[in-house]
């Protein structure tokens, strides 16, 4: 039975540092969901920096319920929900895990009228490791699009934004948010849509866009930023060379945002949209936290909030040769374009 909070439309997001994020709880605002602090029954990234406490949550004005449907929890005020599908892929697989998680997602969407996938989070353990002869990311692809298509909803254009990282340990964990509207999905034209990759990275494609321009009320929108990594075209490059990895991921990164700002409206500039970038960096190896950490300060600005509200994790890239991945968001209130 679901249970009501008596909070009272818009969404906010708070990331980083308790002391760095944004906004402010206020009374209307009620908790929709979070990634950070992770429950310790999910598969969740290590965190690397900063040391001390880390929120990553959702905050959503109007009444809450809570509710529950097959391996999915889930919050939601009417206009967006959040929620967590956790599935024990070592009872079943990770092709059946990812089709059963997908499943229940999108019967949760229609349950709660909330039918768009704004953003996803996709951790699972052992992500390089084979499994019956197929690499587990890509049994998770095979599942993932199956369960697309069996809710009749397209693998291209219009994807939602999303990363897919592997944990030391848990059981698959897909975390959404989703809403009633659809974002406006943004490509990169340094890279072929992960959508269209060639056969050669897996007998199905991941379905993400690069990124997703959504509009989060009260002329707030944010954009967000797919896991992005060391890639041009569908190849990567720079292997074994973290720092020129890291390098190339912000090179993509501002490639996204560059594609994005016709559609951002108002004043907004492509170094005012790098100045609120609110980057979450993956590494492969926690030795490599030093370096990452000086290209992000070198590209970003030392000191500069972008930089220092930067989060570092240890998860492990869907291409075992990769050795970084960085997400990011960008909340763009008509107020603040500069």
């Amino acid at each position: 039975m679901a249970r009501r909070f008596p909070h009272g439309g818009e969404l906010r997001y708070r990331h980083g540092r308790p002391a760095l994020a944004w906004p402010e709880p206020g009374a209307a605002h009620g908790l929709l969901g979070r990634l950070w602090p992770a429950a310790p029954s999910l598969a969740a990234p290590r965190l690397l920096w900063p040391a001390p406490a880390l929120c990553e949550e959702w905050l959503a004005s109007g009444p809450l319920s809570d509710g529950r449907l097959g391996c999915v929890s889930y919050r939601s005020n009417g206009s967006w929900v959040f929620g967590t599908a956790c599935v024990d892929d070592r009872e079943q697989g990770m092709r059946q895990a990812a089709q059963r998680a997908y499943a229940d997602v999108f019967q949760v969407l229609d349950r709660e009228g909330c039918p768009q996938l704004q953003r996803l989070w996709n951790y699972m353990r052992a992500i390089n490791a084979e499994e019956a002869g197929l690499e587990r990311y890509r049994r998770f692809n095979l599942g993932r699009a199956q369960a697309f298509l069996d809710a009749g909803r397209g693998l291209e254009d219009g994807a939602p934004a999303a990363c897919a990282m592997g944990t030391a340990q848990g059981p698959l964990t897909v975390h959404f948010l989703a809403g009633r509207h659809s974002p406006l999905a943004i490509e990169n034209p340094r890279q072929v849509s992960a959508y269209r990759y060639p056969q050669r990275y897996g007998p199905r494609s991941p379905t993400f866009s690069r990124a997703a321009l959504a509009d989060l009320g009260e002329g707030v929108h944010v954009l967000f930023i797919s896991g992005t990594a060391s890639i041009v075209g569908h190849e990567s490059v720079h292997l074994g060379d973290v720092v020129r990895q890291a390098g190339e991921c912000l090179d993509n990164i501002d490639a996204v945002l560059a594609a994005a700002l016709p559609h951002v409206g108002g004043p907004w500039t492509l170094a005012a949209l790098r100045e609120r970038l609110e980057c979450t960096v993956y590494l492969r190896h926690p030795e490599d936290l030093a370096a990452v950490r000086e290209v992000i300060s070198g590209r970003l600005g030392v000191g500069t909030p972008a930089a220092e509200a930067a989060v570092y994790l240890q998860a492990d890239v869907c291409r075992a040769e990769l050795l970084v991945e960085i997400e990011a968001q960008v909340r763009l209130a008509p107020q603040e374009a500069s």
